[in-house]
């Protein structure tokens, strides 16, 4: 007799001399007994499964089978352990389990999806980006343009509005959205602002329409102040002291990603600077500082996660502390070069990239640190022309502090150019 490595710790030398029977009890005595029969009348029985008891007391369930070793050879048992198997669809089974959570969970999204879709206010559509039928509209939306569901988009766009509209849409296809454009739509060729953002799905790649009908077309000449800003392509704001947007134009909806002037309205315009060191609270200090902010650069994130690289110019009403601010917020993101200090920093973080194996997790962040702080420092520097004490009050650090990290970075001689 002899046992497999995964029953190397049993021992079946008590078997011997023993009925086979004995050692799988009386419910599966029977089984043995036919599998013997088998072997001895056919040469060989099929494969019969039930429980083996190990002298040891250990119950394992094995599946058998016997085979005739000649004439007067005697019969060989030959059995198989099931407990691989029952651990493998134990496996199975727990896998399936999770599989059906994660689908119920797949269907509370898209049931949470649905309501958002049919609730909103805004008309909404969903159009394959390959033929440009609609797949879907939401009651806004139908009752914008009546039933439009399998139809091409375009067919009720007005004939001299389709080149912008493809073009929108050849740019949502590229970046992944598009600024809004002025199309006439439906029935009574209402002028209606529309917006293109791409959609990834399983059945490929869609565009998702959002329509805001318009009263009034622009001006192609506009005759008051607010007609001009409204028409700028650079952004315009006016925010209160604390930084709360009260008004905002269409070219800073399309940066920020909404097609409402009321998503933004009450809304604090930190929530959308993004870069660290160059927030809203660094653009405060320094109109505080000097009362007017020219070419602040930083990044805006939008709703939809697009970062844009802009350029802020800012100026208040009165006392900065309790009037408003006027702030124009410009594009910069295809105009402006990489710096050779950028590559620089990029090519240092790649370097410690490559020794994130071989090197203690402690000395990295610190590596990394060091070269954060030593950038955003001779960016302050720069920033403030010079002077010490406005970078270190941009940076939120102590004059004395200040000067710990220029001798840190030893950026006394090449960047430090003016006193603080």
């Amino acid at each position: 007799m002899t046992l497999a490595n995964s029953l190397a710790d049993e021992t079946a030398q008590g078997w011997i001399g023993r009925q086979w029977q004995e050692a799988v009890g009386a419910d599966n005595g029977t089984k043995v007994e036919r599998m013997l029969q088998d072997a001895a009348t056919s040469g060989l029985a099929a494969y019969r499964q039930f429980t083996q008891t190990f002298p040891s007391g250990r119950d394992v369930p094995l599946e058998f089978s016997v085979v005739r070793l000649g004439d007067d050879g005697g019969l060989l048992a030959i059995g198989r352990n099931l407990d691989t198997l029952a651990e493998l669809q134990s496996r199975l089974v727990a896998a399936q389990q999770a599989m059906e959570r994660d689908y119920w969970k797949l269907r509370e999204l898209e049931s949470r999806y649905r309501l958002l879709f049919d609730t909103s206010i805004e008309a909404v559509i969903m159009v394959t980006a390959d033929t440009l039928l609609v797949q879907d509209a939401n009651s806004a939306a139908i009752r914008l343009l009546g039933p439009i569901q399998g139809r091409e988009v375009t067919a009720g766009i007005r004939r001299e509005d389709r080149a912008a509209f493809q073009s929108m849409l050849a740019q949502a296809r590229q970046s992944g959205s598009a600024p809004r454009c002025l199309i006439h739509i439906g029935g009574d060729e209402a002028p209606t602002l529309a917006r293109a953002s791409l959609v990834a799905g399983e059945g490929g790649h869609r565009f998702m329409l959002q329509l805001a009908e318009t009263a009034v077309a622009p001006s192609p000449q506009p005759r008051t102040l607010e007609q001009f800003a409204e028409s700028l392509p650079d952004g315009i704001l006016i925010t209160d002291s604390d930084g709360t947007i009260r008004r905002a134009n269409r070219a800073f909806l399309d940066l920020v990603e909404t097609a409402a002037e009321g998503a933004v309205v009450g809304q604090s315009l930190g929530r959308w600077l993004s870069r660290p060191g160059a927030d809203w609270s660094v653009l405060l200090a320094t109109l505080r500082q000097h009362g007017v902010v020219r070419r602040f650069s930083t990044t805006l994130q939008g709703m939809l996660g697009t970062d844009t690289t802009v350029e802020i110019a800012a100026v208040g009403n009165g006392t900065v502390a309790s009037g408003d601010i006027a702030l124009v917020v410009r594009d910069i993101s295809r105009r402006m070069p990489e710096t050779a200090e950028t590559h620089h920093l990029r090519a240092a973080f790649s370097s410690i990239i490559e020794q994130s194996v071989r090197t203690p997790l402690r000395t990295l962040v610190r590596e990394a640190v060091g070269l954060v702080e030593r950038h955003y420092i001779g960016a302050a520097l720069e920033l403030a022309e010079g002077n010490r004490t406005n970078a270190a009050e941009m940076l939120g650090l102590s004059r004395q502090g200040f000067y710990k990290k220029l001798a840190q970075y030893d950026l006394h001689d090449s960047d430090a150019t003016a006193p603080g």
